[in-house]
């Protein structure tokens, strides 16, 4: 998608962006080019993943829950201009709502050198906020706190929209016509347990996906995870069969390690409850990184004791039964 934003900027004289510019001399028109791309490898995932009869309508479920996270249509967009020395404080700031392919605007801004810091998407997300936008050194996609059940279980929900950013630098020059690229990557993702409940009975699943960011630095293009990560409460998609689908939109996970290879970079954890009431916890270890703008899905089946057992042999599984024993703690939603 292309967002043609027309900017004039105001030069000669002129150095503070929110005063009366009438006094400049000189005026010399600029344009942004802003594109979304969306790099994703969704189309190749679910076609490789779910191939089979059965697994077709869990496919088209699947498509159709993620198709506001993997898209190429920017709804809103938050543009940000600083100041390149000093605090980095921010110059100029502008928020467009989008529903469109293509829109033109008009900025003013004096003669000067910039950092561009450019947002897409972030309206609807009732996870994920900017913060820290007043310098560019700050400026941040954070997801809101978590959710409190009974302890030891806290938990936030799926970002509810594919979140774009990009950064740029640029050096307005006077009387000199130019052009700006400025190209938006994703930078959230998901990931989707499907599971055959093999004719095992139960009362309750419950699934969170964990090992994922808490926020991402925009003028760095770089993650922050934090020593515990939160536990991402998986949604479960309706699939028309009698194969269960659980999603759930995040950020990132770590990028693999060299020097370990075979480590755990996100988790699974799946909490089914029996008709005994007691609660089998099956923790799911995938070594594969979850890069921004991908899915990844993993398959496997249910036991006789409620238990996952995925199809994918290089998939780490951990089980415990009679989990809630240990305290009887409830999973809350």
């Amino acid at each position: 998608m292309w967002l043609l934003p027309s900017a004039l900027w105001l030069m000669a004289g002129c150095s503070v962006v929110d005063e009366d510019l009438s006094d400049c001399n000189q005026n010399s028109q600029y344009q942004l080019e802003y594109q979304l791309k969306l790099v994703t490898n969704m189309t190749t995932e679910i076609s490789t993943k779910l191939n089979t009869v059965t697994e077709t309508s869990v496919a088209n479920a699947l498509r159709a829950h993620l198709k506001n996270i993997f898209t190429d249509f920017a709804h809103d967009v938050d543009l940000s201009f600083y100041d390149t020395d000093g605090t980095y404080a921010r110059l100029h700031h502008d928020t467009h709502i989008m529903d469109a392919n293509q829109k033109s605007y008009t900025l003013t801004l004096p003669m000067r050198q910039y950092k561009h810091l450019a947002v897409a998407n972030i309206v609807d997300n009732t996870m994920v906020d900017l913060k820290g936008d007043e310098f560019s050194n700050t400026s941040t996609l954070s997801q809101n706190n978590g959710t409190k059940a009974a302890q030891p279980m806290e938990f936030i929900s799926s970002h509810t929209t594919g979140l774009f950013s990009a950064r740029k630098s640029m050096e307005v020059l006077e009387g000199v016509d130019q052009t700006f690229n400025v190209r938006l990557y994703m930078v959230n993702s998901a990931v989707t347990l499907v599971l055959n409940p093999n004719g095992q009975s139960y009362k309750d699943i419950k699934v969170f996906a964990t090992g994922f960011a808490n926020s991402f630095y925009i003028n760095d293009s770089t993650y922050v995870f934090s020593e515990t990560p939160p536990l991402v409460k998986a949604d479960e998609v309706a699939t028309g069969c009698s194969l269960l689908c659980y999603t759930s939109v995040n950020f990132p996970s770590r990028d693999a390690d060299a020097s370990t290879p075979n480590a755990t970079l996100w988790r699974f954890k799946v909490y089914i409850t029996k008709d005994d009431d007691t609660v089998t916890e099956t923790i799911l270890d995938i070594a594969e990184p979850l890069q921004a703008g991908d899915l990844k899905i993993i398959k496997g089946s249910l036991d006789s004791d409620c238990a996952v057992r995925p199809y994918d042999s290089t998939v780490g599984v951990s089980v415990t039964l009679n989990w809630n024993s240990a305290g009887d703690y409830e999973i809350d939603m």
